[in-house]
């Protein structure tokens, strides 16, 4: 395989030029975007990205060097390159957990590729789902709407000096509606997509038109029916969508044990998480927080990361204890603990970090109606317009966007705005129930400097929250 090829080269001059470990990654991202705006084609684009990275230690310090030119010389001055950076550090105390090797291929097969359907046919689809959004328009107006379709294909070669190689072909498909209503003085700006590691087949499984239909109507009766919230307190039930953001930023990258340990400090925060927390009870049994790389058709999917590390589900909070943190093998290293498969990169040119995938609450056993049922008071928030957390990841802040007022265990009239703000401490304290529900999101997961946006499912199962107090904006 040409690519294998080209890492191995890449892999044999490192161990010459007397690297004492050498990581080398091929990677090509094969990308299509088309925005479809207002009823008119706005832009149709493809792209491909690709090069080779080579990363290695030189008594304990690191380099990493990159290069979109593979041919046999840019292949050995690459591997130059990064040996002195490693070298100009003169020493350092960066040391690797030990990790099984691989030689390994893999691929997410898909039944439609994307690639194969015309342009005429996507632009159709478009377009039908376009008039249909227009038709909702009544008395609530649907002032702006843009719909898209983002494609990419990537296939990844990475090898390391102790025998591991790993080739995957992995698909990405997204289909995304970005959405402004008004009423009166009121508007509601709706940014939502449906996505996964498919091909065209996923328009089918995930019948998106359906979904943004759905959306559109709920949200119209929002923009024209609901109340001002009156400020107290409040029993949540958070629905998927908002229940997945809160796992993200308030455990997933908390728990990002790069963070915990400082690295990330100037690039993308810190964390309100300490190491000595791992084993501490934080939340009620009922709550499980899991980040796994390996759902099948998952966006964040992966079955090996770019370390050659094999990846399994990361339970971060297990039955309501700190069980373990994302780790690569530098930051495992720190613990005396084993990489849990965390290292991610967003392409070729980006250096491995530690990353999240597909992070969740894991579902309960209750019911949706059994979450509703003993609630006197209480705000289903099913969806968020806004959302805020600090750079350690301590106060969180939700602005409910599709929100309904609960009253004895029955869900009456949409209320507008309301304003979620607690302690993420106080609001895993809280949780007392998790229903059985799953639903998961595409999204794109922002980290570090120079910044990398990696794929990573969100959404989870609705839960409840117990006697926290609501504001609203003024």
């Amino acid at each position: 395989m040409f690519d294998e090829d080209i890492v191995l080269e890449a892999l044999r001059a490192a161990g010459s030029l007397g690297a004492d470990y050498a990581e080398v990654r091929f990677q090509r991202d094969k990308s299509y975007s088309i925005v479809f705006r207002d009823g008119g084609l706005e832009v149709y684009g493809y792209g491909v990205n690709e090069g080779i990275s080579v990363r290695t230690l030189v008594d304990g310090a690191m380099g990493f060097s990159t290069t979109d030119s593979l041919d046999r010389e840019a292949i050995r001055s690459v591997a130059k390159e990064s040996i002195a950076l490693a070298k100009a550090q003169g020493g350092g105390s960066i040391e690797f957990a030990d990790a099984p090797t691989y030689n390994i291929s893999y691929e997410a097969r898909v039944k439609k590729r994307f690639e194969d359907i015309s342009l005429d046919e996507k632009l159709s689809y478009l377009s039908d789902l376009d008039k249909e959004i227009v038709s909702l328009g009544n008395d609530v107006k649907v002032a702006s709407r843009t719909l898209m379709l983002e494609y990419t294909l990537t296939s990844k070669v990475v090898a390391t000096s102790e025998g591991t190689l790993v080739s995957s072909v992995i698909p990405r498909f997204a289909v995304m509606a970005y959405i402004v209503l008004s009423y009166g003085g009121r508007s509601i700006t709706r940014f939502v997509g449906l996505g996964g590691s498919m091909g065209w087949e996923g328009i089918d499984v995930w019948r998106p038109r359906d979904f943004f239909v759905e959306n559109i109507k709920a949200l119209s009766r929002v923009v024209r029916d609901a109340k001002e919230v009156e400020e107290g307190k409040y029993d949540i039930i958070l629905g998927p969508e908002t229940s997945g953001l809160a796992a993200h930023e308030s455990c997933g990258h908390p728990f990002e044990l790069d963070r915990i340990l400082g690295r990330e400090g100037a690039q993308a925060g810190e964390s309100y998480v300490t190491i000595d927390m791992l084993g501490r009870k934080v939340s009620s049994e009922e709550v499980t927080v899991i980040d796994d790389p390996t759902l099948p058709y998952s966006y964040g999917f992966y079955l090996f990361d770019e370390e050659g590390v094999k990846a399994r589900p990361r339970y971060l909070i297990k039955n309501g204890v700190v069980n373990e943190f994302l780790m690569n093998r530098e930051t495992a290293a720190v613990l005396g603990l084993e990489s849990n498969g965390a290292a991610r990169a967003s392409a070729y040119n980006r250096e491995p970090i530690v990353r999240m995938a597909n992070t969740y609450f894991a579902p309960g056993d209750h019911s949706f109606e059994e979450l509703l049922e003993d609630v006197e008071r209480g705000i289903y928030l099913k969806s968020f317009g806004e959302w805020n957390i600090d750079d350690r990841r301590y106060n969180m802040r939700f602005i409910g966007q599709e929100a309904y007022l609960i009253e004895d265990g029955e869900v009456k009239h949409p209320l507008w705005n309301p304003v979620f703000e607690i302690t993420v401490p106080n609001f895993y304290a809280r949780i007392d129930a998790v229903d059985r529900n799953l639903e998961f999101y595409p999204a794109t997961c922002g980290k570090s400097d120079p910044g990398q946006g990696v794929p990573v499912f969100t959404g989870g199962p609705n839960l409840r929250v117990r006697d926290v107090y609501v504001s609203k904006i003024v």
